[in-house]
C-alpha cells in the first residue's frame, strides 16, 4: 500500500492550492480517508475526513468553509482544495487511510502518505 501526496507549494495569503493523494494497493472507496497537517514545533492536527461512501465529511473548525475534500474513484485519488489560505495553514500536509470508522484521531489511521509542504506567505 502506498499513498502519494502532492500539490504543495508556496502561495500568498488569500491564495489557493489543491493537494492530491493518489493510492496504490488500496481503494479509497473502501477506506475512510483523511488529511492531517503538522506545523514546525506543533503536534499533528486533524484537518478533514471523508467516509468510505464519500457522502460524509467532517472538517476541523479551523478550515471549515475554506477547505474542501473530494474523491475521484476512477483515479483512486483524493483531493484537498484549499482556498483563502492563511499563514497559520502553513504545514506539512499528510493524507491517511483506515478501514476503521471515521475519526479525527490520527492514531487510528493505518496508512500514511509522505507529506507535502504548504507554505503561505503573509
Amino acid at each position: 500500500v502506498q499513498l502519494q501526496a502532492s500539490g504543495g507549494g508556496l502561495v500568498q495569503a488569500g491564495g489557493s492550492l489543491r493537494l492530491s493523494c493518489a493510492a496504490s494497493g488500496l481503494s479509497f472507496s473502501t477506506y475512510t480517508v483523511a488529511w492531517f497537517r503538522q506545523a514546525p514545533g506543533k503536534e499533528r492536527e486533524f484537518v478533514v475526513f471523508m467516509t468510505r461512501s464519500g457522502s460524509g465529511t467532517y472538517y476541523a473548525d479551523s478550515v471549515k468553509g475554506r477547505f474542501t475534500i473530494s474523491r475521484d474513484n476512477a483515479k483512486n485519488t483524493v483531493y484537498l482544495q484549499m482556498n483563502s489560505l492563511k499563514p497559520e495553514d502553513m504545514a506539512v500536509y499528510y493524507c491517511a487511510a483506515t478501514k476503521r470508522a471515521p475519526s479525527a484521531n490520527g492514531r487510528l489511521y493505518d496508512y500514511w502518505g509522505q507529506g507535502t509542504q504548504v507554505t503561505v506567505s503573509s
